[in-house]
């Protein structure tokens, strides 16, 4: 009878410590509210590969894994990151805080920034549910260093004048 009293002593208490690490629950109408940012915001247009190039039909579970593209312009190379990996490596309090800093280009983090913590909370609720999922993405690469993956040029060109036809 002690042994019986010890596992289920043992699993209950299992059971709070892992509750307690996944931390509270997050009811639907937050992560519908994520998942409604996530997608009208354009997260998914750099930090989903191939995005913009299926017209935004890639399955949910390849969401916000990164990408390997990179923008390269002035400030150098930079990368969108995994934001599954990011969610889950940092606090709510964390999230909104890097939510507000200033970001590398291309990154509107000027939306960010405007956004309620309400709004902020709900993006990293939903990546968070998510979960973990794909590589990091590559390091930033400064300016005049090499880069070794694909990037798109951002850097504005100035195009031949047009001869108008009058």
């Amino acid at each position: 009878m002690h042994i019986a009293r010890y596992l289920f002593a043992l699993c209950f208490a299992t059971g709070i410590v892992t509750q307690a690490a996944a931390g509270p629950t997050v009811d639907k109408g937050t992560l519908a509210r994520g998942k409604y940012l996530v997608a009208t915001s354009g997260c998914n247009d750099c930090h989903t590969a191939g995005y913009p190039e299926s017209g935004g039909k890639l399955p949910e579970a390849e969401w916000l894994t990164g990408n390997a593209v990179g923008f390269s312009g002035p400030w150098g190379t930079s990368y969108p990151a995994n934001l599954r990996l990011t969610a889950q490596s940092m606090s709510l309090d964390g999230w909104i805080a890097r939510a507000r800093s200033e970001m590398r280009p291309p990154m509107p983090w000027f939306s960010l920034r405007d956004m309620s913590n309400a709004d902020l909370g709900a993006i990293y609720h939903y990546i968070r549910s998510l979960g973990a999922r794909g590589p990091v993405a590559p390091a930033y690469v400064p300016p005049g260093q090499r880069v070794a993956t694909p990037y798109i040029d951002f850097v504005p060109k100035n195009p031949p004048r047009q001869v108008s036809a009058r």
